[in-house]
């Protein structure tokens, strides 16, 4: 589940292994660059961590942002 944390959504995605969790990055860095907003991440073995801000909006959580974390539960 998303939560909203010091100006960012923030969510942490847990797989089988690392193969498994690079996998999933490679589809969320795709959606994102369809939607023109990246996120900022973190993976260590199978755990991938995806903070989402709107920089143009003064580094607040927008819409733009909420957008692309439904998209991105979408591919969980």
């Amino acid at each position: 589940m998303w939560q909203e944390k010091n100006n960012y959504l923030v969510r942490e995605f847990v797989f089988k292994d690392f193969k498994q969790a690079f996998s999933f990055m490679i589809q969320v860095a795709a959606l994102a660059e369809g939607m023109d907003h990246h996120p900022l991440w973190t993976n260590v073995y199978n755990k991938v961590e995806i903070k989402l801000n709107t920089h143009d909006a003064g580094n607040i959580v927008t819409q733009k942002d909420r957008d692309l974390a439904a998209a991105i539960d979408n591919l969980f």
